[in-house]
């Protein structure tokens, strides 16, 4: 079986070519989609994801501005930044990099930032509504995934999909998008997790597997049945002295292991990880546009 490599950076190369036509028509009407990213501490991996999103907007013609802090800022400062980004009309979308240093509560983070520039989609009034089936902003990693389905024609409707991992950036948020009983959707969906006894005899039985566990090979061949679609949400940095950085990175699943029983496959790096930024950028337009509508 030859399997389909479900290109992230083409799916992702095709979203930002529509949203540079819709930013276009915002700019007309002087509007200029407009992000503010909040990094703080000094994270290396969040210092990365925030300098391609930085790139990202900035070849769109996306008006992005960083404010990096010390890991020392406290969570009254951090809080009075978000009211401040809040009021200010200027900015559509509010991002504060995930993770934060350990002493700054997330949670009242996340719920701080108004529901309107919720960009990331992890509010508890934008999680509400995906949970309702009602127009909200969508978790940008779900969201690419499900860009990736539609771009390639595989629909999940009356599917068996398992997702591998409950978190709520990717996992719940997925199981939400496939169950809604709308197009690209209406699949029968299973949730694994650390505490489920026998992953491999729900994965078996599926027709497409999400994994996002954070962990390399947590998917091998022998769990999946032949011709399953797996999408690989993992990102993993590995030893390999082969390289010149010393280092490799890989997937949840086990890629080449699996490339000769699956009917189509996302590589890692290139396949979900492109699209979580340009799902970023299409939130961002989607805040300017509301505007419109106000």
């Amino acid at each position: 079986m030859s399997a389909l490599i479900l290109c992230g950076k083409t799916v992702s190369k095709n979203v930002k070519n529509n949203l540079k036509s819709e930013i276009a028509i915002l700019k007309a009407k002087g509007i200029v989609p407009s992000l503010a990213v909040v990094l703080v501490g000094d994270n290396p991996a969040s210092h990365v994801y925030v300098r391609n999103k930085q790139k990202a907007a900035e070849e769109l013609g996306i008006y992005s501005v960083t404010m990096q802090y010390d890991a020392s800022m406290s969570q009254d400062v951090l809080n009075r930044l978000i009211d401040e980004l809040n009021a200010d009309e200027h900015f559509h979308g509010i991002l504060v990099q995930l993770p934060l240093p350990k002493h700054l509560n997330e949670n009242e983070v996340i719920q701080r930032i108004s529901p309107d520039k919720d960009v990331d989609g992890f509010h508890p009034v934008s999680v509400g509504k995906l949970v309702l089936g009602q127009d909200t902003f969508v978790s940008c990693t779900p969201a690419g995934v499900m860009e990736i389905l539609k771009f390639y024609n595989i629909d999940p409707s009356g599917k068996n999909v398992v997702i591998i991992g409950r978190s709520n950036i990717v996992g719940k948020p997925m199981l939400n998008l496939l169950y809604q009983k709308a197009t690209y959707a209406n699949a029968t969906v299973t949730i694994c997790h650390t505490r489920t006894k026998d992953i491999a005899a729900h994965t078996k039985q599926a027709d497409i597997v999400i994994v996002a566990a954070g962990r390399p090979h947590t998917l091998t061949a022998d769990m999946v049945k032949e011709g399953v679609v797996v999408i690989d949400v993992g990102i993993n940095r590995i030893e390999d002295p082969t390289t010149e950085k010393g280092y490799s990175l890989v997937g949840d699943a086990d890629y080449e292991g699996l490339l000769s029983k699956v009917s189509a496959i996302t590589p890692v790096p290139g396949g979900v990880g492109p699209m979580t930024i340009a799902m970023l950028m299409k939130n961002t337009v989607i805040s300017a546009g509301r505007i419109l509508s106000k």
